[in-house]
């Protein structure tokens, strides 16, 4: 694997030959006895992985490999003298190749991070001291405390707690676990001492089937043929047989003198050298990803590159990635005589005591108002229901506060009441409700806060014709919400990661070139099945992260579209390099023939293509869309 400072010694031999390539043509050159040892040792140090596979390559008769193509443009650059132009097309190939590398050897250790992560040793009941998860069998009782790593999936059978399994579902929300209730490997116990039944050994669980579905998909990703390797299946052989029939059959066969055709055919091979097809692609590739770079995007190969050029569908997570994944209060409605005010002063007064998620909200969503806490006694939390109190201001003060079925045990809750908590269901939000010995006080509504740049994204993808599909762990009826608010017609919820995954295959079958965005180790196995996975940097797992092929890291989601315009563009000018380069050969190669060439045209065909494709290419290093 190349290190940070081979990546980077790379990067300078680059930039040094580059100086020396347009001396050159300013007519600046390094004495001759210094210039070819120079190069030859620069070319053998940077290329010779290279070189020998093509001529490898050469000697199998195996023009399929781009390696051979290599051979035949650097040999052809140095018998025209032009050291630096074969030092340039070595060293941008091979800059080009390690940078699909980085990100190939990224993705195959993308679970890596979470595994170091993972318990190693589970404490079963009844036992001092812990054992090796591998010896864990099915129906042992595991202990797990407060804080710690759930290492199995399981069953509750005994304690209650509350489980954050946004590793697993995506769901930002930490869920209520009581006996009987079912857990992962890989989530989080928050709060509660629980024991759970082992009904999974550590190689069957849902986080290994994760860890599975990463690394095939990793494998399944390898480096797509580009079109130049096609190519040279046909247009390398053909110049060899052509160039020897060249010389051959005028000189052998017919008996004409032989350095005239030998000379023709020579001409023939360095005109057709295929410097500017080769060079095409990664110097376009490269322009378009220091581009993006600008951009606040980091995208791990020019691979990846062309695949978000060529997107017709979007997969898109919710939870964390077109939502903050943090609840907010979003509705505050008082019965009575009950204020919004006095009735969230109160709510967070009794809130400011519990630990669950909701509450904090409720008590941020209190400061933020710049309210005054009511001061309460004798508060008491009941787990999985909610809390009571008695309040110090208000004139009843016993408080109930808690989700529809906890009031109902002690309160009559009128039906009015009902239906508005009904409602707020149906819009995916949770209602928390506040009732005295009296009354019911009001109704709080809380849901995941959705990001602002989500809207500009999805509308950035409608108008490039792209479907955006949203898939997520979480609920039908929050997902279905997020979903009309931003305009998502196709809506898949309650999905564990390996659904996810089925989809995304589904998706690529139907739309062959198929995006997926994500933020959570869940999201993992998705994104590296689909053609181009991407991720947020600041709020994605270390898992997803080194799954995904782009990583945004500024977090702004509405670059995507624009990363997209990008893609296109790039394959636009790539397309547009091959078609010159190829035109341009075709028109050199047939004067060649014909006997009207020379090494001034010889010298255009070859070092003035490869220039000009150069020229054009980096103009994607400042691309911008226009507006």
């Amino acid at each position: 694997m190349w290190n940070d400072s081979k990546f980077l010694w790379l990067i300078s031999a680059a930039i040094l030959v580059g100086i020396l390539e347009f001396l050159s043509l300013a007519g600046i050159r390094l004495p001759h006895p210094i210039e070819v040892p120079f190069f030859l040792i620069f070319i053998l140090v940077i290329g010779y992985q290279t070189l020998w596979h093509g001529l490898s390559a050469l000697v199998t008769l195996n023009f399929k490999s781009i390696n051979a193509l290599m051979l035949i443009a650097v040999a052809g650059a140095w018998y025209l003298g032009k050291y630096e132009e074969a030092a340039v097309v070595i060293v941008l190939y091979t800059l080009a190749e390690k940078l699909e590398d980085i990100g190939i050897e990224k993705s195959q250790s993308a679970i890596g991070s979470l595994l170091e992560k993972m318990p190693k040793f589970v404490l079963l009941k009844n036992h001092e001291l812990p054992i090796p998860i591998e010896q864990v069998k099915v129906g042992d009782i595991v202990v797990v405390k407060p804080g710690e790593m759930i290492a199995v999936d399981g069953k509750v059978t005994s304690g209650v707690s509350f489980v954050d399994e946004s590793s697993i579902t995506g769901e930002a929300i930490p869920q209520e676990k009581f006996v009987d209730d079912s857990v992962y490997a890989g989530t989080l116990n928050k709060q509660g001492y629980l024991e759970i039944e082992v009904v999974k050994t550590s190689e069957n669980t849902t986080f290994a089937k994760i860890k599975e579905l990463t690394f095939q998909a990793t494998q399944v990703k390898a480096p797509t043929q580009k079109f130049i390797e096609k190519f040279s299946q046909y247009y390398t052989p053909s110049i060899i047989i052509l160039a020897f029939l060249w010389i051959f059959v005028p000189s052998v066969l017919l008996g004409y003198p032989l350095d005239p055709w030998l000379a023709r055919g020579l001409s023939l091979i360095v005109i057709a050298c295929p410097c500017a097809l080769v060079i095409s692609t990664p110097i376009s590739i490269y322009s378009a990803l220091g581009n993006a770079s600008k951009q606040g995007a980091l995208i791990k190969g020019g691979k990846y590159l062309e695949a978000i050029g060529q997107i017709k569908a979007i997969a898109l997570d919710k939870t964390r990635t077109l939502t903050y994944g943090r609840p907010i209060v979003s509705d505050v409605i008082p019965y009575g005589t009950s204020s919004k005010e006095h009735l969230l002063e109160c709510a967070a007064g009794i809130e400011i005591f519990s630990e669950h998620p909701l509450a904090q909200s409720i008590v941020e969503a209190a400061k933020k108002e710049n309210l005054t806490l009511h001061p309460v006694e004798n508060f008491r939390s009941i787990m999985g229901k909610g809390a009571q109190a008695d309040c110090l201001v208000c004139s009843d003060k016993h408080h109930c506060l808690g989700k529809l079925p906890f009031i109902l045990e002690e309160h009559v809750v009128p039906q009015t009441v009902i239906q508005e908590v009904e409602a707020l269901l149906e819009q995916g939000k949770t209602a928390v409700i506040i009732a005295t010995h009296r009354e019911v006080e009001g109704v709080i509504a809380l849901t995941d806060e959705i990001r602002p740049e989500s809207r500009h994204l999805i509308d950035g993808l409608k108008k490039l014709g792209i479907r955006p599909i949203l898939l997520t762990g979480d609920h039908y009826s929050p997902a279905k919400m997020v979903a009309k608010q931003l305009g998502i017609q196709e809506v898949k919820a309650e999905l564990l990661p390996e659904d996810k995954a089925s989809i995304i295959q589904q998706l690529v079958k139907e739309y062959q070139t198929v995006a997926m965005v994500g933020d959570g180790v869940n999201d993992a196995p998705a994104l590296a099945l689909s053609n181009v996975g991407i991720t947020i940097g600041g709020l994605g797992s270390d898992t997803a992260i080194e799954a995904a092929s782009i990583v945004i890291l500024n977090d702004r989601l509405d670059v995507i579209p624009f990363l997209i315009k990008l893609g296109r563009k790039t394959l636009r000018t790539i397309r547009f390099n091959v078609g010159l380069a190829i035109s341009i050969k075709f028109i050199f190669i047939v004067l060649a023939l014909i006997g009207w060439s020379n090494l001034a045209l010889a010298i255009f065909a070859d070092v003035g293509v490869t220039l000009i494709v150069i020229l054009i290419s980096l103009r994607l290093l400042n691309w911008q869309e226009r507006q």
